[in-house]
């Protein structure tokens, strides 16, 4: 194979990443203002602490802890999946460091932003996997004769975590890796028997046959690329791994946790507001006994990143403190 075959684009997402022969990978984050940002370990920000973890030798995570947590008090935990069409972002970058150091400080909670590989140098199920093993390492700490110098447990969770109360929250893709963590849980047993009390999904990454969207978006465009072939569907859009509503995914009724938020954007180019109306309708025509809360707010597709000081941004977190703390 020539030096030229290896330059070779194989597949392209404009401001997104190129695929070359060769199998590398360019990504596009200068166009999005990301780049890498260090944790806060000795000197909080905004009132938290932050630290990077290695879960295993694909999965690592930046921990965040509110400061003045009594000795005597645990709070929940909150297990964060980033966005990024599951192609591009990091939990290590700027702007997914700024909003989850916010989800700490607003919400009082302990945050797990997790740090999974991404496609194409992996598939989506492996992604996952990725995502489900750092769930069972969270879970893990929740065995109350564990210590917290334990080889790869963190004192942080053994400490300050109330594994009554976990929740699992994303946006965009992140909010695709919460739907299949939720299911993962309702079919086979987290560590300690530990149960997702709750489920955010903030504009997630679905994709719906009959739901008006550009074929040629962003949205379409990425999962065609990256759909496994393996999953025997006709079309990308039918693939269980992206429609939750496809004949051939598991049903909604089995959803392991015992509320979900769903929040959707008005003005939202990348993920249609129907998608989260028509998840919603599904969740509660599945039979599914736990309580459903939808939030729509008057803006676009991630807005609460960009715009953390607006109304719309201060009324999706205090509807997500709502549902974490009753």
């Amino acid at each position: 194979m020539t030096s030229d075959d290896n330059n070779q684009v194989v597949n392209e997402v404009k401001d997104y990443y190129r695929l070359y022969k060769s199998g590398h990978v360019e990504r596009f984050y200068e166009v999005h203002g990301s780049f890498y940002v260090p944790p806060s370990p000795q000197i909080p920000s905004s009132g938290v602490f932050s630290k990077d973890v290695t879960i295993s030798p694909h999965v690592s995570a930046r921990l965040y802890l509110p400061e003045n947590i009594p000795n005597s008090r645990k709070i929940p935990v909150l297990v964060y999946y980033h966005g990024g069409g599951l192609v591009i972002e990091s939990a290590f970058f700027n702007r997914m460091h700024a909003y989850v150091n916010s989800l700490a400080s607003e919400l009082h909670v302990v945050v797990v932003s997790v740090e999974y590989r991404l496609a194409p140098e992996v598939d989506v199920p492996t992604i996952y996997e990725d995502c489900l093993t750092a769930l069972q390492w969270i879970a893990s700490h929740a065995d109350e004769n564990l210590s917290s110098i334990d080889n790869n447990n963190d004192s942080w969770l053994t400490n300050f975590c109330d594994f009554s109360k976990v929740f699992v929250v994303g946006d965009s893709a992140g909010g695709n890796l919460v739907y299949h963590m939720t299911m993962r849980a309702g079919k086979e047993d987290l560590n300690n028997d530990i149960k997702i009390t709750g489920s955010i999904f903030a504009y997630p990454y679905f994709l719906f046959p009959n739901v008006e969207i550009d074929e040629e978006g962003l949205a379409n465009k990425i999962w065609g690329y990256i759909c496994p072939l393996e999953c025997g569907v006709l079309s990308p859009i039918d693939s269980p791994l992206i429609n939750p509503l496809s004949k051939k995914a598991p049903s909604l009724s089995r959803l392991g946790c015992s509320r979900i938020l769903v929040c959707m954007g008005k003005k939202d180019d990348i993920v249609p507001l129907e998608i989260g109306v028509r998840f919603v309708e599904g969740v509660k025509e599945s039979g599914w006994d736990g309580e459903v809360v939808y939030l729509e707010v008057d803006d676009g597709h991630a807005f609460q990143m960009y715009k953390p000081e607006s109304d719309e941004a201060k009324r999706m977190m205090k509807c997500c403190a709502d549902f974490i703390h009753r």
